[in-house]
């Protein structure tokens, strides 16, 4: 992998808003990125002016159509709308020539090529060109919408240091990660980011472990402990020799799984190229018999009228309808979506949702608030809740680490920092420190074990912080990550949307992961999970419900990327979520309320229905005319006229979504 600095500004502001420090870097060239990015946005610039040229000249077609038609051989008529139907058209007509000398005939290309050229034949230009200039707007916003998540994948996700702080003979010197070898050391300052892989040689300190884990709650290390690329060191300076190259990092892997996953994970097929694939061959053929078979079998029946049939019969079977009924009743869903704080980057992730039989949530900020609170004062041995509190407190005064905040957040009062003395941080345990002259210790249930302090409850749910004063058991503080007030809302709505099983993937331990579960009646909980734990487990799910069944992930960190990847569907926390999550996952969560997931798969579900009954309105009128086209009673504006009316009745049908 190559280190560049992106030149996407979009994608550097969405870094900067994590962490201003940091250097926004690719695996590939920069500039390459950049360059595709820019032909990107100059492609869909053109395609647009492009329609909108077509346009102009098909609306000063339909105004000075009588002075155009007098031209001599229609010369002013077919120039205005055959270069309105070339500008608008000709990706089709590439695309239908490419398909059939591949043995590809029978899809929406050819259809939609045979139909117009079909028109151009009977003089029926207008229809030809508004047919082709409308399925062109539809495919331009489909395309638009389904292909904007993951512009910024690499630069967001790629948010490696740019320079590792190298010991030599001469003393430390900078240098490139990449440049970095396997028992190198290291120098990594406070507020740095691991750039590499490495075991601490000396220091000890605080790191935040959330890049990698999603969890909040920093973890202390020492000598000998590892840390992974991506950890931020919080505290104290740490010399590390490395273990792995800068490709083979944490946040390496993390980037690597999120591109694996991407592409292990199935193209949903438009419903309208399936639907072509019966809907071309029929109106092909049908058309095909009524010219030929007719003046076969019939006295006085002349190729010519019943050629001009079929091609009459071919413009009414024209799926102009269709085309705009299906894509606006899932723009319909996504636009309802949205007014809910529902962002959704497709209509196939929209119709996918109808499938969606198991949903997995990550636990922290997903499930849970990742906001620690005191939720229980628990005093012992003659003490009150006070006591324990204001005890509690004084001896984390100097701490940093959250649940000391949240202790301190609780007691509320200003704390006398002169009556704290000996003040000394365990790694691992707590703290002991002398208070108002009495020895204290406030930690976890070893640090009462290592100091031989009678307690009667060992295990206890959520995080705990024993103290005891004076050898003297003073009594415990619980320290909860509360759960979000609809979590369990959530998870009742889901099974009531039809959902079977869902779980929960966590970072965090199996202890209370499992409290978690039992609380919101889940079916299952993993554990301890590294991101690239979370994608086995996840793919381990899917494999037992086949494909079929299909399988949500929602998440909210950029730990949570690769596993949104490869959901059939990834859904992200918007409002407090990771820019890479928001970029990877196919549906965004602006309220960051689990709930959110149910009321999309209702809408959803909601949406097929309303699609399929504008496709069976469509078919009931086309039918109708059909017949009428095939008896020779049916013109071709009444065709159009009943075309335009069908795509007017799919449009107030649709508008039902909204309601």
């Amino acid at each position: 992998m190559k280190e560049s600095q992106s030149d996407n500004p979009n994608c550097a502001a969405c870094v900067n808003r994590i962490n201003p420090n940091l250097p926004v870097t690719g695996v590939e060239d920069g500039t390459k990125v950049s360059t595709d990015e820019e032909e990107n946005g100059s492609s869909r610039k053109k395609e647009l002016l492009l329609i909108a040229a077509s346009a102009l000249l098909f609306i000063c077609g339909l105004i000075f159509g009588d002075r155009l038609h007098n031209t001599p051989l229609f010369f002013g008529e077919y120039l205005v709308y055959l270069t309105a139907y070339l500008i608008s058209g000709w990706r089709v007509l590439i695309r239908a020539g490419r398909n059939i000398l591949r043995g590809k005939l029978f899809d929406e290309n050819f259809l939609m090529a045979a139909a117009t050229i079909g028109a151009i034949v009977i003089h029926e230009l207008p229809e030809a060109v508004g047919v082709m200039l409308f399925f062109q707007i539809g495919e331009f916003l489909q395309e638009l919408s389904i292909n904007h998540s993951r512009k910024s994948i690499r630069a967001l996700l790629d948010i490696r240091p740019g320079t590792a702080h190298l010991k030599t003979e001469d003393g430390i010197k900078d240098a490139r990660p990449e440049e970095i070898k396997v028992g190198d050391s290291i120098l990594i300052k406070p507020g740095e980011k691991v750039p590499l892989d490495g075991t601490i040689i000396t220091g000890s300190s605080q790191v935040d472990t959330s890049p990698i884990t999603g969890e909040p709650v920093p973890r202390s290390v020492h000598e000998n402990d590892a840390v992974l690329a991506g950890m931020i060191n919080q505290t104290g300076i740490l010399f590390i020799r490395v273990t792995k190259l800068f490709e083979e990092s944490s946040i390496s892997k993390i980037l690597y799984l999120v591109e694996e996953s991407v592409k292990k994970k199935a193209k949903t097929e438009r419903f309208i190229t399936k639907f072509a694939h019966y809907y071309t061959p029929l109106v092909v053929f049908g058309a095909l018999s009524v010219a030929v078979f007719p003046p076969l079998f019939l006295e006085n029946a002349a190729f010519s009228e019943w050629i001009y049939r079929a091609l009459v019969l071919l413009v009414i079977s024209c799926p102009c309808a269709l085309l705009i009924s299906i894509p606006l009743g899932f723009f319909g869903g996504i636009g309802k979506a949205s007014r809910r704080g529902i962002l959704i980057k497709g209509s196939n992730y929209l119709d996918a949702l109808t499938s969606a039989k198991t949903v997995v949530f990550d636990k922290t900020g997903t499930l849970t608030k990742g906001v620690f609170k005191v939720t229980g004062i628990v005093p012992k041995t003659g003490f009150t809740a006070d006591e324990l509190l204001q005890t509690a407190a004084e001896a984390e005064a100097h701490s940093g680490h959250p649940i000391a905040k949240s202790i301190l957040e609780a007691y509320g009062r200003k704390i006398d920092i002169s009556h704290i003395q000996d003040y000394k941080e365990i790694g691992g345990f707590g703290i002991n420190a002398i208070v108002r002259n009495r020895k204290v210790i406030a930690g976890n249930d070893r640090l009462l074990h290592r100091n031989n302090i009678p307690h009667d409850l060992c295990k206890i749910d959520g995080t705990v912080i024993h103290v005891a004063v004076d050898n003297r058991y003073a009594g415990y503080i619980v320290i909860s990550d509360e759960i979000k007030d609809d979590a369990l809302r959530a998870v009742q709505k889901l099974r009531k949307a039809g959902v079977r099983q869902i779980g929960m993937l966590t970072g965090d331990n199996q202890y209370e992961a499992d409290i978690i579960s039992r609380k919101l009646g889940l079916d299952f909980a993993y554990a301890d999970l590294l991101p690239e734990g979370k994608v086995d487990a996840l793919e381990s799910i899917m494999a037992k419900e086949g494909e079929k069944a299909g399988t949500v992930f929602v998440g909210d960190g950029i730990n949570d990327s690769p596993v949104i990847a490869r959901a059939d569907i990834g859904i992200a926390m918007g409002n407090l979520g990771s820019d890479a999550a928001i970029e990877t996952a196919d549906i965004v969560l602006m309220t960051d309320s689990p709930s959110k997931v149910a009321e999309a798969i209702e809408i959803a579900k909601k949406t097929r229905k309303i699609v399929w009954e504008n496709i069976l309105i469509a078919f009931l009128v086309k039918g109708v005319f059909v017949a009428l086209g095939i008896a020779g009673t049916a013109t071709m504006w009444q065709a159009v006229f009943a075309d335009m009316g069908v795509a007017l009745l799919a449009i107030f049908n649709a508008l039902r979504v909204l309601r």
